[in-house]
Order: structure tokens, then sequence, then C-alpha cells
């Protein structure tokens, strides 16, 4: 990123990269809790400026994160000149210049027998190729997102498995086994496709296990997680988000299976409720809003 630019600079990709990584790292020095972290991520692959990315780190510490980010600028209005002479002459000028570029450019380029007819741009020529058209699952918390979501597991990673699945409405977080050490994990971004893993590996805590985090019922899940707030006392103008979060359940009799929180944000309740991978209800805590 540039040292110094606009606050209303649009963001490119490795903006929103950068600022994940800044993200990433505050997660890993308890500066974020797992919740704050995965909202601000999901803000951040949504981003529009660099205003917008700056907003997300400006109450962190920031000087041993592994990138520095850009000290932002107030945008500046653009400077309207009055162009000297009469209207006349500015159209005359005008019309000089574009017969002038017409000429130079058929010149140069021309195929035709009149710089009249002359088609400036050889590379608009049709060239035969098709648009291909990207259909990746978006709407992640619907029956055929999830089973999108889990197939495109199945082709990045060869399973379904890991030892944490977090899914939001358009974007999920999986964390899974770092492949160059086994006793370090690493989490990966779903945005329409799975990215390149963080780039800052965490420790396997005694807690994490692999599982199949596919292996539960996705509608009764579903149907759970949308019919939640009004279970929670929650009123649904104030939700602010519901998500999935599936690791591994807790009960030694079956290490195998898997624990699905349905949980929703709220500043006035929310709360989460518990599954087990039929759907069945294990529990369920409200917040006092």
């Amino acid at each position: 990123m540039a040292t110094r630019q606009p606050s209303n600079t649009r963001a490119k990709d490795s903006d929103r990269n950068d600022t994940c990584k800044v993200l990433d790292s505050a997660l890993g020095e308890g500066q974020l809790s797992m919740e704050e972290h995965r909202q601000r991520v999901s803000a951040a692959t949504n981003a529009t400026t660099l205003g917008d990315l700056a907003r997300l780190v400006e109450d962190l510490q920031t000087s041993g994160a592994p990138v520095q980010l850009p000290t932002l600028t107030k945008p500046r209005l653009p400077r309207i000149r009055k162009p000297a002479g009469g209207w006349g002459l500015r159209l005359a000028s005008a019309a000089v210049l574009v017969v002038l570029g017409i000429g130079i450019g058929w010149g140069l380029y021309g195929n035709t027998s009149s710089p009249l007819s002359f088609n400036p741009d050889p590379g608009a020529v049709p060239d035969g190729i098709d648009p291909v058209v990207l259909t990746p699952p978006t709407q992640l918390q619907s029956l055929n997102g999830v089973k999108g979501l889990f197939e495109q597991m199945r082709k990045k990673f060869g399973a379904t498995t890991g030892f944490e699945l977090h899914i939001d409405p358009d974007s999920a977080l999986l964390y899974r086994p770092d492949p160059q050490d086994s006793r370090k994990k690493l989490y990966y971004r779903y945005t329409g496709g799975w990215g390149d893993p963080s780039t800052d590996p965490r420790n396997v805590e005694k807690d994490d296990r692999l599982v199949d985090l596919a292996a539960f019922d996705y509608e009764k899940v579903l149907g759970i997680m949308r019919g939640a707030p009004d279970t929670l006392n929650t009123k649904r103008a104030d939700v602010k988000s519901t998500w999935l979060r599936i690791t591994p359940s807790e009960d030694p009799a079956t290490p195998d299976a898997i624990n699905i929180a349905v949980i929703v944000s709220s500043d006035f309740g929310g709360g989460s409720i518990d599954l087990y991978p039929d759907g069945t209800v294990k529990g369920m805590h409200r917040n006092n809003g």
C-alpha cells in the first residue's frame, strides 16, 4: 500500500488483504475477540475505500503488525480552471484537434482507405472468446449455499474436515492444520472462493480436533437459525448478524461428532443456540438486553 493516500481512494484487493493481516495480528495478540475479528474481517473484505478500511483498525495497536497501513489524508476537491477565450475559440480549437487526431491515428494504425472510416481500436475486432460467468455460492445461509460451500471445500482441500468453521451470510472462515507443521493451524477466508491461508500460523490447542465439519442436518440447522431471533426473544430489527459456528463436540463419548452453534448478535438481546448434528437442541443462552 502507498504511504499516503486520500481517504476516499478506492481500495484494491491488496489493501483489503493488508487490513485483514492487521486484524489477524490483533486477534493473535488478544486485542480482538473471535467475534470482533470475524465481523471486522467480513467488513474489510467488502470495504470500498481506504477510509472504510482505516476505520476498522483505528482503535488497534498496530506497531507489531506484519504490514503497516498508510496514513490517509482528507480528499482534495478538484480545482476548476476557467479556460481563456470565448466559446467560439474553444469550439474551433476542439474541432482542429479532433481532425488532427483522426489524421494522425489513421496514419499510424489505419486499415481502411479513408481516415473517415478509420477503426481507432484494432483490439475491438471480435475474437470469438465467449464470456465466462462465474456462479460460486454467495448466499451461504441457504440450503444450496451451504451445500455449495462444502463442495468448494472438497475442491480446494480434498475433504470437508477442519478444526472450526464460521458461516456468515456471504463469507466463511475455516481453521485447518498447517500442511508444513501439524502443531500449527491456519485459517482460510471464503468470499466466493477460498483464498490463500493466513500468513501467521497459530498453535493447535488441546481442544482442537480434526472433524468432518459438513456432518450435520443442513435443513434442520438452517430452519433453527432462521427462527433464532424469535427463539432468543430478540427483535429482528435489532439483529446485527446471525451466523453458524461449527466446532468439535466436547463430549468424549462422541469424539468425531461436531457441535453447531447458532449465534445471534445484537446490542439488545441475542444469544446462542447449541445443536447436535441432527438438529436436536443441546441448550441455549439468552443475552440480557
